[in-house]
């Protein structure tokens, strides 16, 4: 398992529990005590590190390499999973996976991106970056939902959508602002959740939801952090700084309503205890279900469009007052 720079301290200490533990079994001496000293360190050191976590931090919690994906979330919250394939215009893309499935009594459409576990899944699934298929896909399969009154369960994890050649000659912005204006108008209930990454427009263009939550170390974004820092300083280097000043995590966008609320996880992360982010976004996600099936297809409709409308601040310049004649 990967290790960040932040967690080295307690992989050390850990370390050295393990190793006193199997010294103390082989040579049965008597070290209980300074075992427990050394386990309610390492308690307090976890506490104590992943409680002032700083942006930068939490951003590599939600790349962490053994996060749990979309695929984990469809094992541990649905049953009877069925894989569409395929935009039926070009080719299928192993990014963005999606098909019908079960949530408890609930039949549901679900789709999400889909990132790779070794090097060789991750260039199948192009690093969870979706090409315009997936995007074209993931619309063919909400429509569908549309067309036998599913609920939409969508998961969003991407570093952005694809920038190649290729992807922008088969019309990249287009499918993804297709998207945006076709979601807004799905008279289906649709709840989203940021699971890792939810970066720029690969994020959105599969983001158009009633419901939006995301995980407690995840983030949302219009830019990543090195691209923010590349733009304003030429310095990918200062994406720490950018981080902090571009207020991405789930704390601040509840504040500025982008997403509904933030769904919490283990100390160290979803990746330590998948089973219990499982758990609890599986319950959110059936209440949000259940809150959004009792509204008429106008209320859903206007629900939709008024949360996205209403996102972001802006001052008006004050018109100067020009001096009456006479």
């Amino acid at each position: 398992m990967s290790t960040l720079d932040f967690e080295k301290p307690i992989i050390e200490l850990e370390a050295k529990i393990k190793e006193l533990a199997v010294f103390n079994a082989d040579q049965k001496i008597k070290l209980e005590p300074e075992l427990k000293k050394l386990s309610d360190k390492l308690d307090k050191m976890k506490i104590e590190i992943y409680s002032n976590l700083s942006v930068w931090q939490r951003i590599q919690i939600a790349r962490h390499s053994q996060r749990p994906y979309t695929r984990d979330y469809i094992r541990m919250m649905m049953q009877d999973f069925v894989e569409i394939r395929g935009d039926r215009e070009f080719a299928d893309d192993a990014a963005l996976i999606g098909g019908f499935a079960r949530i408890d009594d609930i039949n549901v459409m679900v789709l999400g991106h889909q990132k790779g576990r070794d090097t060789k899944e991750n260039l199948m699934r192009n690093f969870g970056c979706a090409h315009p298929e997936g995007y074209r896909k993931a619309m063919r399969l909400m429509r569908l939902a549309e067309k036998f009154n599913l609920p939409v369960v969508i998961f969003i994890d991407t570093p952005g959508a694809y920038p190649g050649i290729g992807a922008e000659e088969r019309g990249q912005a287009q499918a993804i602002a297709s998207n945006l204006c076709d979601m807004t108008r799905l008279t289906v209930p649709i709840v989203a959740t940021v699971i890792g990454e939810g970066g720029s427009g690969g994020a959105i263009g599969i983001g158009v939801a009633n419901k939006v939550f995301i995980l407690q170390h995840s983030y949302y974004s219009v830019i990543s952090p090195e691209g923010c820092a590349s733009i304003l300083w030429r310095n990918a280097v200062k994406a720490p700084l950018a981080a902090e000043a571009l207020k991405i995590t789930g704390e601040h966008l509840v504040r500025f309503g982008i997403v509904d609320d933030v769904i919490p996880e283990p100390l160290e992360g979803a990746h330590k205890d998948p089973e219990f982010v499982a758990t609890h976004l599986k319950k959110v996600i059936l209440e949000s279900i259940r809150e959004l099936n009792q509204l008429s297809e106008k209320e859903l409709l206007d629900q939709r469009y008024n949360k996205f409308r209403q996102m972001g601040v802006f001052n008006e310049p004050q018109k100067k007052q020009t001096p009456s004649s006479g």
